[in-house]
């Protein structure tokens, strides 16, 4: 049976569609087999340590360098990287689900950006976007010259041609498409809606586990890559791509997505995060929320991530004499956090699958008070199982900065505050 998918994060993989593609004991031979060109995909410094370089080398029908001109593309009219300079509001920020558009629209232009930091001229930052569409991406590709690319569907799944093979991704599955890789994405449900964190930083990958020891969280053997598989069709296509924030169009005579083989540590891949095991407190109190990172973008200081993606999934909580649920914080990070499926432990409503939240830099926020109230009172002799549910978070070192469009959409819940008006006073000097 032919392979679909290579597994392991970070892995060296050689994969071929036609036997032989592959060049044995030289990367680029002075003839490849089967007439293909051969051509490096860097992600990263020729002179980055082995351990984080990553390229690939394929090997393919035409190099990507045959195209038309680039004109600037006037699409993608709300994905932007310019997340402004004026101060940010302090307040916590919650948003309702967007509706997935009614006019015909692909994931391209389905793209919304909703806040980000940083820059991809500076290689620092993110951008974070929500995605809603209903249209195949037919006759058009697409590459983001600015970022790697983290997408995490809501709602339908998506099939993701790339250059290096075919993803499918459900709902409760994460696509990372790193810098540069070009693709196309298609609904087999007619319509999805999700989420994407643009990373302009340092390449993705799983955190260190330190004291945990070998096993926990998300093991490298569950990061699937894709198995090679070209098209060798020719016609009128058009290529989009993502360049220091505008967008640019070309065209094509050819599909793009024509390698033939492939080998490297540059590639898209695929994780499943009812994979990952949780690893929590047994004994009392709420560990922190690092404890479920599931990948992160090193920064330039040591232990601090330019962004870390964490999910709060199925779990059992067994702690004794203590309050259970995520406590009230202020952080110097600051987070952003979407909603898959199910109802997230610390609210008892108001955020929805596909719904959004911001709390930035020293922003309070916490349980709301009906989940205070219930886990002051619940019976902690007796473990509390969290079933059907996964929430997941963007944290940043830098502040997390709303657009305009996100702060003027009607998906803004100007009453979310509320939900932390009626924690009451218990404090009695009298009764310790």
């Amino acid at each position: 049976m032919e392979r679909q998918y290579l597994s392991g994060f970070g892995n060296a993989h050689a994969t071929e569609a036609l036997p032989g593609a592959l060049p044995v004991g030289r990367n680029s031979p002075q003839t490849c087999a089967y007439g293909l060109y051969a051509e490096q995909l860097s992600g990263s410094a020729f002179t980055a340590p082995r351990h984080e370089n990553r390229r690939s080398w394929l090997y393919r029908i035409r190099p990507g360098v045959v195209h038309q001109p680039f004109q600037p593309y006037e699409g993608a009219r709300h994905w932007d990287s310019d997340f402004g300079t004026a101060p940010v509001t302090p307040n916590q920020l919650r948003w309702s689900p967007p509706p997935v558009p009614g006019e015909p629209t692909d994931f391209i232009d389905g793209m919304v950006t909703w806040a980000g930091n940083g820059s991809p001229e500076a290689h620092t930052g993110v951008g974070i976007h929500l995605y809603a569409c209903n249209r195949d991406m037919t006759g058009r590709f697409f590459y983001d010259a600015d970022g790697e690319l983290l997408i995490v569907p809501q709602l339908g799944r998506l099939r993701m041609r790339t250059e290096l093979g075919v993803i499918d991704a459900e709902p409760l599955e994460i696509v990372v498409i790193p810098r540069g890789v070009r693709f196309t994405v298609e609904l087999p449900d007619g319509e999805a809606r999700g989420y994407v964190l643009e990373n302009f930083g340092a390449s993705l990958r799983p955190p260190e586990l330190g004291p945990i020891g070998s096993n926990g969280l998300a093991n490298a053997r569950d990061f699937l890559a894709p198995a090679a598989a070209y098209e060798d069709v020719e016609g009128s296509f058009t290529l989009i791509a993502k360049f220091t924030g505008g967008f640019w169009q070309c065209a094509l005579d050819h599909s793009p997505l024509d390698v033939v083989a492939w080998h490297g540590t540059h590639y898209p891949y695929k994780y499943d995060l009812r994979h990952f095991n949780v690893i929590g407190s047994i004994s009392f109190d709420h560990p922190d929320p690092s404890i479920f990172t599931v990948l992160t973008s090193p920064s330039d200081t040591a232990g601090v991530g330019n962004m870390d993606f964490a999910i709060f999934p199925p779990r059992v909580l067994a702690m004794e004499g203590t309050f259970r649920p995520p406590w009230f914080h202020r952080n110097v990070a600051s987070e952003f956090m979407g909603l898959i499926q199910g109802v997230y432990d610390a609210k008892a409503e108001g955020f929805a699958p596909g719904g959004a939240s911001l709390h930035n830099c020293m922003s309070s926020h916490g349980p709301d008070a009906d989940t205070f109230e219930k886990a002051t009172q619940a019976d902690t002799t007796k473990p509390h199982y969290i079933r059907d549910t996964m929430a997941f978070m963007f944290e940043t070192r830098g502040v997390i900065r709303p657009t305009a469009r996100a702060l003027g959409s009607p998906l803004l819940q100007s009453d979310y505050y509320q939900c932390w008006q009626g924690l009451k006073k218990h404090f009695n000097p009298a009764q310790p």
